[in-house]
């Protein structure tokens, strides 16, 4: 299998943890892996998709650091069996994020099978792609750059949260309580600087964190009975539980109402081509969709002592093996004969 990682984050964050993971795990069965970044591609004269990529050393699973930049060289997308796009758009320039979808597009069109599929991240490349799932698993929302709109809102839900429409991370997020009211155009001018602003009910349970749930292909990651998930407990007064945002990791129970919400999704989830997701989850609300890079499924490995990063490269393998069956037995029969 040749396999090509877009990404822009291998070193330090959870998201490139994960995607190291996946890389060297697939190096390590011998397959050729290759790691670019999404301002890396260059569209030829003569047709063909290019990348200058850095390969994964193949062996026992190395740090990222070891990937060594004097090994780069031009690579032909068009000759790849798959691409995993992983950029991470939390930490680019909005051009990154837009071009590693534009040349996804343009890989699958060559036959490589692109995950997620870009089609569907087009869709997700903001937070209004939560408002795309069912009303029942989703908190009561506001999505506006109106502050008259917005502070109604926040007095007829007396505490809520906002945040930017746009971006991830935990960054620039409020609660408000009835007691900030006066501080509120403050908060409001604060998050509608980077556009549209998120205001969201708040779920008291969000004070016991949050719950990250692993979907692939659109059913909960599970290995030996145990779930790919891990919960983030807030620390200290900070409402969010991110783990750069000091959030402590702790193992996750996943119960019948998380199970039923992942059910919920899954059909447009299925629908969109997303592969890998990262479900985050508050009772039995689901607080965001992770679909560019969900990262920490170290954190489920570890704490469930299960390889979930062998299962996913076990389906990576059974993806480019249905592909190149297709190939050979039907690509060239005509549709009338099938």
């Amino acid at each position: 299998m040749k396999l090509a990682v877009v990404a822009n984050v291998l070193q330090s964050e959870e998201a490139g943890q994960t995607t190291h993971r996946l890389a060297a795990e697939c190096a390590r069965r011998g397959h050729d892996v290759w790691v670019l970044s999404p301002g890396a591609f260059t569209y030829n004269a003569d047709d063909r998709l290019l990348g200058r990529a850095r390969p994964v050393p193949a062996g026992p699973r190395r740090p990222a650091a070891s990937l060594d930049d004097r090994d780069v060289k031009w690579v032909t997308v068009d000759e790849l069996d798959l691409m995993l796009l992983r950029n991470n758009p939390s930490v680019q320039h909005a051009w990154a994020q837009t071009a590693a979808i534009s040349f996804g597009r343009l890989a699958m069109r060559r036959g490589v099978i692109v995950l997620n599929d870009p089609n569907g991240l087009a869709k997700a490349a903001n937070k209004l792609y939560l408002q795309t799932f069912p009303e029942e698993v989703r908190p009561r929302t506001l999505i506006s750059r109106d502050d008259a709109r917005l502070k109604r809102f926040a007095r007829d839900e007396a505490t809520i949260v906002i945040k930017p429409l746009s971006g991830s991370g935990g960054q620039s997020v409020f609660v408000v309580r009835p007691n900030d009211q006066p501080n509120l155009d403050e908060m409001i001018r604060a998050v509608s600087r980077d556009g549209y602003v998120i205001a969201q009910e708040y779920l008291p349970k969000a004070a016991e964190g949050d719950t990250r749930l692993f979907l692939m292909n659109g059913a909960p990651l599970r290995c030996k009975g145990r779930y790919a998930a891990f919960r983030r407990v807030r620390t200290g007064g900070d409402l969010r539980s991110n783990v750069h945002a000091g959030g402590r990791i702790r193992r996750a129970v996943v119960d019948d109402a998380m199970l039923g919400l992942a059910e919920m999704v899954r059909p447009r989830l299925v629908e969109d081509g997303m592969f890998l997701v990262g479900l985050d989850i508050v009772g039995d609300k689901l607080m965001e969709v992770n679909v560019f890079s969900p990262g920490g499924l170290g954190n489920a490995q570890r704490l469930e002592k299960v390889d979930f990063v062998g299962a996913v490269a076990d389906a990576l393998e059974r993806k480019v093996e249905y592909m190149s069956y297709y190939r050979r037995n039907f690509e060239n029969v005509e549709m009338a004969t099938l």
